[in-house]
């Protein structure tokens, strides 16, 4: 490749980033509550939501109890990024945005199909590929992914009989 085709290539990968970017925020509801702080929109639940039976294969109860318990980690996912410093915060709505915005869903990330609509095999493959990638932004975007579904389902004392934690000590006096 000649040093102009590579120029002219990456004029044209700027531009239509620059584009896509453009269009995304000019698609997208504006920032209110806690989206201010670079928050938990719905988008960015619709994509918890989505990751969360793929992550917690296993763990999650079964029958009626699933879809609470997936609903009450995906409130404590919430509620652990409103707790992030507001740099992460914003790291995370990156993230989020990026997931959301169907191009770069579908080239990023491999999920052709919204969220609420992606198969569990579509999901799996995309954090499989995340959490391979020869890529350490993508690994990491996994790592938080991973760290954020964890923790908010094993903080949950509905997850502890599962993996014989019996809670926390009790600090009375007995």
């Amino acid at each position: 490749m000649s040093r102009r085709a590579l120029l002219k290539a990456g004029v044209a990968g700027g531009a239509a980033l620059l584009v896509a970017r453009w269009l995304y925020t000019s698609t997208s509801p504006p920032p209110r509550g806690t989206q201010d702080a670079g928050g938990f929109d719905p988008a960015a639940r619709s994509v918890v939501a989505a990751i969360i039976p793929v992550f917690l294969d296993g763990a999650l109860p079964g029958g009626a109890e699933a879809s609470a318990a997936q609903a009450q980690t995906l409130d404590a996912v919430e509620r652990i990024i409103a707790g992030l410093p507001p740099a992460t915060r914003k790291e995370l709505a990156d993230l989020f945005s990026l997931l959301v915005f169907p191009p770069s869903r579908c080239l990023i990330a491999g999920v052709w199909s919204s969220w609420p609509d992606a198969t569990r095999e579509a999901i799996a493959s995309f954090l499989t590929r995340w959490s391979e990638s020869r890529f350490a932004l993508l690994r990491s975007a996994h790592a938080a992914l991973h760290q954020l579904v964890f923790s908010a389902w094993y903080a949950n004392p509905r997850a502890w009989p599962a993996i014989g934690y019996p809670g926390p000590p009790s600090l009375g006096s007995g």
